[in-house]
C-alpha cells in the first residue's frame, strides 16, 4: 500500500477540477495560465503567466495538462526571442502526466505527455520534449533542443543516453496518478 503524502490544508487551494496549488507558489498572470485538472503546484514554484505577447485581451501563455506535478522551487516561464526587432514571448504547452522535479527552470516551447524532468535541471528556451521522454537530475538542455520520444537525456549539456522501454507511458501515468491520490490534506 502507498503511504500518503500529507500537506497542510491551509497551504493548498483546491480548485473545482482538482488542481492543488500551494499558497506559497507564485502564479503571475493567472488569467493566462490553464491547468488541465488534478495538477499539483508545489511550494515555492513560480509560474510566469504575466510574460506574454503585447496586445489586447487574454492570451494563453502557459498550459499544463492533467496529472502534472510542478516541484518545489520550479520556475516556468515562456520562451522569448527578438524577431525583426520585435521582442516577443511565445506560449508554452505542457501535456498530461508531466512531472517536473524540484528547483528546475523550464523555458520549453512544448512538453509532450508522460514526461519526467528531474530536479535541478535547466530546460532551455524553445526546447521540444516529445512524449514519454525523460531528463535526468541536474541536466542542462541547451535552447532549441528536440528530445525524441522515449529518450533519456542527461548531462551538461544534456545529450542522448539511452532509449526508454515501451512501458514508460504506463509507468509514468501510474506514478503521477498514484502521487496525486496519495497527496492528502492533513486534517487538524
Amino acid at each position: 500500500m502507498d503511504v500518503p503524502v500529507y500537506y497542510s490544508k491551509a497551504e493548498f487551494i483546491e480548485t473545482d477540477t482538482g488542481n492543488k496549488v500551494s499558497r506559497r507558489a507564485t502564479i503571475a498572470g493567472p488569467q493566462n495560465i490553464i491547468l488541465g485538472g488534478k495538477t499539483i503546484i508545489s511550494s515555492g514554484a513560480i509560474i510566469r503567466g504575466d510574460l506574454r505577447r503585447t496586445g489586447p485581451g487574454h492570451a494563453v501563455v502557459i498550459s499544463l495538462g492533467r496529472y502534472c506535478l510542478v516541484g518545489e522551487g520550479c520556475v516556468m516561464r515562456p520562451p522569448y526571442k527578438t524577431y525583426r526587432g520585435n521582442f516577443n514571448y511565445y506560449p508554452m504547452k505542457i501535456g498530461d502526466y508531466v512531472h517536473v522535479g524540484a528547483n528546475t527552470v523550464v523555458e520549453a516551447a512544448t512538453i509532450g505527455n508522460h514526461v519526467v524532468i528531474g530536479k535541478n535541471c535547466v530546460i532551455g528556451k524553445f526546447t521540444i520534449i516529445k512524449d514519454c521522454a525523460q531528463v535526468a537530475d541536474n541536466t542542462v538542455i541547451p535552447p532549441n533542443t528536440v528530445i525524441p520520444a522515449l529518450a533519456l537525456f542527461s548531462g551538461s549539456p544534456g545529450r542522448f543516453i539511452e532509449d526508454l522501454p515501451e512501458s514508460t507511458q504506463e509507468m509514468v501515468e501510474s506514478q503521477t496518478k498514484q502521487y496525486y491520490s496519495r497527496f492528502q490534506p492533513l486534517e487538524r
